[in-house]
């Protein structure tokens, strides 16, 4: 999820970590910006052109709670769109290019720099430095086509409730990675927006909702469901130790990783057996 916020015209000047120096509209000095972060959430997770308000930590951390609520609509447009091509191999492939449209490719981007920063073999600054390049690379290239490929062949056997759980728990990925302890890569950025900006406590209710709503997502397996959550966000959480520890924290290009990684996981697992 690359650092492409838009700025608005009316936001406040602030610092490199997106605070601002006044207070939105309609906003009490130290109240919740469920408003300002909902809108946040949507611009930064969908195509939709929603106006933004304030931008700071605060809105920051709405937005990233909120994320598992924004990949359950954008999962059920996608089963929406699933359902009524016929749940065949060509409507998984329109469904996929479909929710690659809807958030821009944006994820698939900072999946594809991500890995290219990995397969480099290199840390710290000199790793960052190849994530901020414009090219993407053979490792990059290679990461984008096989989580398409691995997607659409798992929608194959998958139902619409599927879909749901699995985009929920895709964007449940960057609630998850910017939980508080997990530090920033880069002192600006949208990384350092939104590191940090999620209590532990409310991370553990959106995995447990998550979790929850995945007991439909397989007929006749109510576990599978949450297994298939709980197994991708063990994996989302090595990739976050990984990240940690190569490039000092996360970026706007980890996230977009993590939200790629976790929606392939989830997808894995829901259509195994």
């Amino acid at each position: 999820m690359p650092d492409r916020r838009p700025r608005p015209a009316d936001e406040p000047p602030g610092d490199e970590t997106g605070g601002t120096a006044g207070v939105g509209a309609g906003r009490a000095p130290g109240g919740l910006p469920l408003g300002d972060g909902l809108r946040l959430a949507l611009t930064t997770l969908t195509v939709l052109p929603v106006r933004t308000g304030i931008v700071d930590r605060r809105s920051a951390a709405v937005a990233m709670s909120a994320a598992p609520l924004i990949g359950a609509l954008l999962g059920g447009v996608l089963a929406a769109v699933f359902v009524v091509l016929g749940q065949n191999l060509v409507a998984a492939t329109v469904t996929v290019a479909a929710g690659a449209l809807l958030t821009r490719g944006l994820h698939l981007d900072g999946l594809a720099d991500t890995v290219d920063a990995l397969g480099s073999y290199r840390a710290g600054p000199a790793a960052l430095e190849i994530m901020k390049k414009p090219d993407i690379g053979p490792f990059g290239v290679a990461a984008i086509a096989l989580t398409l490929l691995i997607q659409a062949a798992t929608l194959t056997e998958a139902g619409p409730w599927a879909i749901v759980a699995a985009w929920a728990a895709g964007r449940l990925a960057v609630t998850v990675a910017c939980r508080r302890g997990v530090p920033a890569a880069r002192p600006g950025g949208l990384g350092a927006l939104v590191a940090a900006t999620v209590p532990v406590p409310l991370v553990l209710a959106a995995a447990a909702l998550v979790a929850a709503g995945a007991v439909w997502a397989v007929p006749g397996r109510p576990w599978q469901g949450p297994a298939a959550v709980a197994g991708a966000l063990l994996v989302l959480v090595l990739l976050l130790r990984h990240a940690v520890r190569r490039f000092g924290g996360i970026t706007g290009d980890v996230l977009g990783a993590a939200v790629e990684l976790t929606t392939t996981v989830t997808l894995i697992g829901l259509t195994l057996g």
